[in-house]
């Protein structure tokens, strides 16, 4: 008796860890989740830039938003904020109004300016943690 009891701790104990274990997996086999962290969005201070000259002076004022992977990333960017902010305005500031005019234009730019800020400026860059660029107002005149 005291062995069947002994073989029914053992068995519900070992399906018990083998379904804690299974529940605690992907399909990919990659640990799961249960809470997944929303994005933080950072808003950047309004950029206003001349562009490059085609026609006479044409200028640039946008907004922007970094879509951040977490809150810390958010707070280690606002960090580098200067270093940012520079990478912003130079490329912009490269930029002819006939290139960023239409949609497709603007999608590269964005594009553009996420690989300008995902590229390392120290060991603990934030640049890596910025999963999409967003412009909030965006005006040429």
């Amino acid at each position: 008796m005291t062995l069947i009891i002994a073989s029914a701790i053992l068995l519900l104990g070992a399906g018990g860890g083998g379904a804690a274990w299974y529940m605690s997996r992907t399909q990919d086999g990659a640990p799961f989740q249960a809470r997944h962290e929303p994005p933080v969005f950072v808003n950047l201070e309004t950029f206003t830039v001349n562009l490059q000259s085609e026609h006479g002076d044409q200028h640039l004022q946008t907004n922007l938003t970094l879509k951040m992977e977490d809150s810390s990333a958010a707070d280690l960017i606002k960090l580098h904020m200067p270093e940012v902010r520079n990478r912003v305005l130079l490329l912009l500031s490269s930029k002819a109004a006939s290139q960023i005019n239409g949609v497709e234009g603007k999608k590269k730019l964005a594009s553009e300016l996420l690989e300008e800020i995902k590229q390392p400026s120290s060991e603990r860059s934030p640049g890596h943690a910025v999963q999409s660029v967003l412009f909030t107002s965006f005006v040429i005149q």
